[in-house]
């Protein structure tokens, strides 16, 4: 499965570009311009499981670093201060990881 299965091409291609700036990555804004926060429950589930390289069942610090290119090869890394906001915006239980269930609450909300 790909991210272009459950998310436009094109959507995908408008989300990264919004962000390519250095410090300019909003996972909020990201989820929408993608289409990833209008998606069902399951979708958002298969999105989380293709950026869960390592399958472990959750997202760390180090694969959240790859976010941008997992959707679009070509695009930036995260820097560092994204990379931890992006972790503190949806880790509810402090453990330093997104789980699934956080990547869905952070998602959709």
């Amino acid at each position: 499965m790909s991210l272009t299965s459950i998310l436009s091409a094109e959507a995908i291609e408008k989300a990264v570009k919004d962000c390519e700036a250095p410090d300019s990555f909003c996972h909020k804004k990201f989820f929408q311009l993608c289409g990833l926060s209008s998606k069902t429950p399951k979708e958002v589930r298969d999105v989380f499981q293709i950026l869960d390289e390592d399958n472990s069942g959750y997202i760390e610090e180090f694969e959240l670093k790859f976010f941008l290119q997992r959707f679009s090869p070509g695009a930036r890394t995260l820097t560092e201060a994204e990379t931890k906001k992006f972790v503190s915006a949806a880790d509810e239980n402090s453990d330093g990881r997104i789980g699934a269930d956080e990547f869905h609450t952070m998602v959709l909300s």
